[in-house]
């Protein structure tokens, strides 16, 4: 199998080609330098700044003359999280977020091209399409929030149509597997929580409509973190007191972003900004209690808890699925305990 190295300087595609030529028969070529011939080639790795208008144009023709190559990592540098948006624009098959490893692009090598040639199987595809469409609009959303642009919402909704079609298709654990696979950080959250969202609704039995007001309120939840330093946001260990203030901004940021748009509901808007409240009155930014919590809210917060335990942090590692449900059973008076008792089937065994 043959795997074609692109990138914008000597030294990456040096370094990029030693973490796979011992497995893989390699080519490579320099962005802008002097073309390859290109045949058969299986996989393209591409390692490039996308936040290089030249770049991006020189990448495009490149690209063009490659469209048969479909699958495509792309290699996006850990502060450049507004690049993710152009990979996926691009066509990547996956981005994979710095620093590089060795075991992490050979994963990824491994699961575009098996070792008895055959596909990755439907349903991993049908999960892996539906995350990358949410990746990018979530990445789309965060750029556009960053530099005072408007909001590509509607992109955002029928990511979350996809998602739930996946999850209804192939179930909650395949959904897990994917996004903890290919996405990380800020992206890998709202992914998550937006999965375990449709699918404790989908457990609950609830009416489409709701379906898509959970996936809605899920995608859009964070958005007010970007506003947030990617210096906190992406910190390596825990925050300290001023950290975590500015970050418990988010909800009053998102509902700030959302509220002059006509296509967020009053509903979705609700729920992005008092997703942190609880029951007791403990929660933030308004301190709401139980009369003043919708039900959207109520399912969209265990959702949101259960996923961040779940998920890798750089300072821990990720709960197993019971352990992260026990967490939500001690939380008493937080959480309403008859939607934690119905959680539990989502928890573990759907």
């Amino acid at each position: 199998m043959l795997i074609h190295l692109v990138a914008d300087s000597l030294a990456k595609l040096a370094c990029v080609r030693a973490l796979v030529e011992h497995k893989y028969a390699v080519t490579s070529e320099l962005l802008g330098g002097i073309s390859c011939q290109r045949t058969e080639i299986d996989a393209l790795v591409i390692k490039v700044d996308l936040r290089s208008i030249q770049n991006i144009c020189l990448l495009k023709n490149l690209l063009d003359g490659l469209g048969g190559v479909q699958k495509r990592i792309f290699l996006v540098d850990e502060a450049a999280h507004l690049s993710v948006s152009q990979a996926y624009a691009l066509g990547a098959s996956t981005v994979i977020l710095g620093p590089l490893s060795q075991a992490k692009l050979l994963k990824e090598l491994a699961f575009l091209l098996p070792d008895d040639g055959g596909p990755p199987s439907k349903d991993a595809w049908s999960a892996e399409a539906a995350a990358g469409a949410g990746e990018l609009a979530l990445a789309s959303m965060f750029s556009a929030l960053a530099s005072g642009m408007p909001m590509d919402v509607v992109s955002a909704g029928n990511a979350g149509g996809r998602i739930a079609a996946a999850i209804e298709e192939h179930g909650l654990t395949k959904w897990l597997a994917t996004v903890r696979r290919h996405h990380e950080g800020t992206y890998q959250h709202c992914l998550l929580v937006t999965g375990v969202a449709i699918d404790f609704g989908l457990s609950l039995g609830v009416p489409k409509k709701d379906v898509e007001r959970l996936y809605s309120s899920a995608m859009f939840h964070d958005i007010g973190k970007a506003t947030i330093p990617l210096a906190v946001l992406d910190k390596p260990g825990r925050l300290d007191d001023e950290e975590r203030r500015l970050i418990e901004t988010h909800p009053a940021a998102g509902y700030d972003a959302l509220k002059d748009n006509a296509a967020i509901s009053p509903e979705i808007l609700d729920a992005v900004r008092h997703h942190h409240e609880y029951l007791d009155g403990s929660g933030y930014p308004d301190g709401l209690c139980a009369g003043s919590i919708t039900d959207l809210v109520r399912v969209l917060t265990i959702s949101d808890i259960f996923a961040a335990l779940i998920e890798e942090r750089r300072y821990r590692p990720p709960m197993a699925r019971a352990e992260a449900y026990n967490v939500l059973c001690s939380m008493n008076g937080k959480l309403e305990k008859p939607l934690v008792a119905a959680f539990k089937e989502v928890a573990l065994s759907r």
